[in-house]
């Protein structure tokens, strides 16, 4: 898979330590950034990797920033991405089982890297689960974030 990377300054350590992990997995990666701990503001790092997400240059996206809260709700912002934070493993089983996520948000000052390197190992390598009660309730998702996009 290609993976879309993307942390702000309070997500760039743990970003670049799961760099080397991703990759050992087998998974193409590519870094949006950012590579030091200068403020930034997290949502141009979520809309960077979103947008390679609902492009399709990436297959999935990972964002980083210090709660992971912030990632978040700047990604589920982009119309066609299903972002979760997550800080457990089983979190990120469900997540891609139930709902199909496309990016992962977590955070640095939630969660140690060998943790986060767990979480990711899950969450790349667990496949949709294919239910129709998931895709039913996925698509009211859907219906939702089209409903939004008609009233600004």
């Amino acid at each position: 898979m290609k993976i879309a990377i993307g942390a702000d300054h309070a997500g760039y350590r743990l970003k670049a330590e799961l760099l080397e992990f991703i990759r050992s997995l087998g998974h193409e990666l590519e870094d949006f950034g950012a590579h030091g701990p200068e403020s930034v503001d997290y949502p141009d790092f979520a809309s960077a990797v979103c947008n390679q997400v609902v492009s399709g240059k990436a297959d999935r996206g990972i964002l980083i920033c210090g709660t992971g809260i912030g990632m978040s709700i700047a990604a589920n912002k982009v119309p066609g991405i299903r972002c979760a934070l997550v800080h457990d493993v089983f979190s990120a089983k469900a997540t891609r089982e139930h709902n199909d996520t496309n990016v992962l948000a977590m955070g640095e000052r939630v969660i140690g890297p060998g943790l986060a390197q767990e979480i990711v190992g899950t969450w790349l390598s667990t496949e949709f689960s294919q239910g129709e009660r998931h895709k039913n309730r996925i698509g009211k998702v859907c219906a939702l974030e089209a409903q939004s996009n008609l009233h600004p």
